[in-house]
């Protein structure tokens, strides 16, 4: 492992000038305008898994952006099979005058790169490449079996993977699942997620008169629809944080005193906090603590809101319509489907009569949890201590990677959630950035999880 460890520090550069070429992809799978970039990103990863010696190598169309493929079998009788899964996608950039750098000319400062996807996920991503390659450079093999999947499509709520995976069973066939798309708890504290929160996107419509209306003519005889629907927002919590809908926390799975326990004992300062964010105080769910309601509270909050005018300057207009997308994140045992169908019939109780209402789904994705006395998990846990020589902590996640979910219902696989970015990095924001110590340790205890993979 010396050598391998070796290897990986002496091409720190070289890593670092892959991963820009990789970054520079504008792969924004939510955008119909670069749904070309999107497969030409697709193709860069088929020909860098090539050219590190993954075998089977293969570009698979679906009804939206592709999924790339590949494996290296060859590890021998006895040794698990590995499944590693990650995206290529990357969320949309707006709004770019926010950036200091243009989001794909990737740029360092400090110790940071910074471009779109840097955390979420290319550079996760690309700390399994080099570690597979590295293994493959000195050892001209891996002490595992190896497949990974690589989709475009995680970042629009991978619409088509799950039926791909239940169409290829037997490819994807797998001991474990190894996703390296969440956050370290800090900078010096490594750790290994065990529960991600799942989701359920709503967009509710309301219509009041059949046009736009003058408002001095009309003001005050006629529902407003953007005074309805805020109206309506404000009926869904109370004051406290408390969500108002009928049966919304009837399955929520609660934190056991244990877990309580743990949360308390990591650095966390609700001062600090606040003051990254730029906020005077912080707001949540009466009760629980700031990290409690982060990651183990379900959550309803309001995307967006629009209607009658926007633009410059002023125009007197009753509007005909107003929208409004509505996300929850749910908690384990909360299920998307039934949590749609209680806050429907919210909807629909609290609207007026003066409105006409639809609702519908956007995007769901059910929460999960994994158990953390697996072998898997002590492999992963081991790894992260050499790989940064620090204990790793054991933390939840607030935000949602449904296909958790979906490997283990039609594959039978836990997830072992091995994150390398950070909580402050900006995903989904501008001047998204990766930490580059980070992401050398992140390769460094990836080659070392392979080799204790093979030791089970």
């Amino acid at each position: 492992m010396n050598s391998i460890k070796e290897f990986i520090n002496g091409n720190k550069e070289r890593y670092i000038s892959e991963l820009k070429e990789f970054l520079k992809f504008p792969s924004i799978s939510t955008n119909p305008e670069n749904k070309k970039d999107v497969y030409q990103c697709a193709e860069y990863v088929k020909w860098h898994l090539d050219k590190i010696g993954m075998e089977n190598v293969t570009i698979y169309p679906t009804k939206g952006h592709p999924i790339v493929y590949a494996d290296w079998l060859n590890a021998g009788e006895g040794k698990p099979t590995i499944l590693i899964y990650g995206h290529y996608d990357v969320q949309p950039v707006d709004p770019v005058n926010l950036w200091t750098s243009p989001p794909f000319e990737p740029a360092i400062r400090g110790e940071n790169i910074y471009a779109r996807g840097s955390a979420d996920d290319k550079g996760q991503v690309f700390i399994h490449f080099k570690a597979l390659e590295a293994h493959f450079k000195q050892n001209d093999t891996l002490p595992v079996n190896i497949k990974l999947i690589i989709e475009g499509e995680e970042e629009i709520g991978s619409v088509n993977l799950e039926d791909f995976i239940a169409q290829h069973k037997d490819l994807l066939k797998c001991d474990v699942v190894v996703i390296s798309d969440t956050a370290m708890y800090d900078k010096d504290i490594p750790a290994i997620g065990y529960a991600l929160r799942g989701l359920c996107y709503m967009q509710v419509e309301l219509a009041g008169p059949n046009r736009d209306l003058h408002s001095g003519q009309f003001g005050g005889s006629v529902e407003n629809p953007i005074n309805a629907l805020a109206n309506m927002i404000t009926k869904l919590k109370n004051k406290n944080g408390k969500i108002l809908i009928d049966g919304f926390y009837d399955d929520v799975l609660p934190l056991s005193n244990k877990e309580k326990e743990e949360f308390k004992k990591l650095p966390f300062s609700d001062e600090k906090y606040a003051e990254s964010l730029g906020v005077a105080e912080l707001f949540g769910e009466e009760g629980y603590s700031t990290l409690e309601r982060i990651w183990a509270r379900p959550t309803l909050d309001c995307n967006g809101i629009w209607g009658g005018f926007t633009g410059e300057g002023a125009k007197t207009v009753l509007p005909s319509k107003a929208y409004a997308k509505i996300s929850m994140r749910l908690v384990p045992n909360q299920h998307p489907d039934k949590i749609e169908k209680l806050f429907t019939e919210f909807i629909y109780k609290i609207a007026p009569q003066s409105v006409k209402v639809k609702v519908y789904g956007l995007h769901h994705g059910k929460p999960a949890i994994t158990p953390v006395n697996s072998k898997w998990v002590k492999a992963a846990f081991d790894s992260l201590k050499k790989g940064f020589g620090k204990e790793p902590v054991f933390i939840r996640e607030g935000g949602s990677i449904p296909i958790v979910v979906t490997f283990k219902e039609l594959l039978g696989a836990d997830t072992v959630l091995l994150g390398f970015g950070l909580p402050d990095e900006n995903a989904h924001s501008p001047d998204e950035h990766l930490n580059l110590n980070n992401f050398q340790n992140g390769i460094i205890t990836a080659s070392l999880f392979y080799n204790e993979l093979a030791k089970l």
